[in-house]
């Protein structure tokens, strides 16, 4: 149920070396500054927009654009065909596929993003993994952190699944789709071609090829009284 293989396409991404030996798809976060650390090449092969702020750990692919007001502390690797858009704040240890897009007013923070997914408007995504063709909904976040800052635990119908992490965002499977304003709690697992409905609070594991939302509450209209 939570294997890479269950939820991501591993030949989606040229950096699957990272899911080697791993059971549980989470446990790759761990692996991601390693990763980085031993082979990382830091090298600027795309287009500059202006004057982004890009510092010496990062990797750029060729055809990648990296637009004016962007920010890329580093470590990261950020693949060919991409757009870095105004605003996009990629923190340590972020690894980005092929024709990704990070976009305005969105965080990045040790995270795997696979080829062609879409992260375009107010999102933050932390310790999370997001697979092929993934996509967030403007205002979507993925929450890495409890309240309690106890160690993650994923929520499942038999039980809860001790990850034994303090930060684990999310897992977004293959073709998600994460509506607008939703926010998926620390821990949560997102199978293939979902989709989750706009201002959804989400937690623990939505099966592949499913929906996730809230019922919706009634609303009630009522004509206003008129003042004299």
């Amino acid at each position: 149920m939570f294997s890479p293989d269950d939820l991501l396409d591993l030949g989606r991404t040229e950096h699957r070396v990272i899911f080697e030996n791993v059971t549980h798809a989470w446990e790759a976060l761990a692996k991601i500054a390693p990763y980085l650390q031993f082979r990382l090449k830091p090298g600027i092969f795309g287009k500059l927009i202006g004057k982004p702020f890009i510092s010496g750990a990062v990797f750029i692919g060729k055809g990648t654009v990296i637009e004016h007001g962007a920010m890329i502390k580093g470590p990261a690797w950020i693949g060919e065909g991409c757009e870095i858009r105004n605003g996009a704040y990629i923190r340590e240890n972020v690894v980005v596929g092929n024709g990704v897009v990070l976009g305005n007013s969105s965080e990045f923070k040790n995270c795997l993003i696979f080829d062609e997914a879409q992260i375009p408007h107010f999102n933050y995504v932390g310790d999370s993994i997001l697979g092929h063709k993934a996509h967030l909904g403007a205002g979507a976040i993925l929450s890495n952190v409890r309240l309690d800052h106890q160690p993650v635990v994923v929520a499942t119908t038999e039980g809860p699944v001790n990850t034994g992490l303090k930060k684990f965002g999310a897992i977004v499977g293959d073709r998600a789709e994460i509506g607008c304003n939703s926010v998926l709690s620390p821990g949560s697992i997102i199978g293939r071609d979902t989709i989750i409905y706009p201002g959804t609070s989400w937690r623990g594991v939505l099966p592949p090829q499913s929906i996730g939302k809230v019922v919706p509450q009634t609303l009630t209209v009522t004509p206003r009284q008129q003042r004299d």
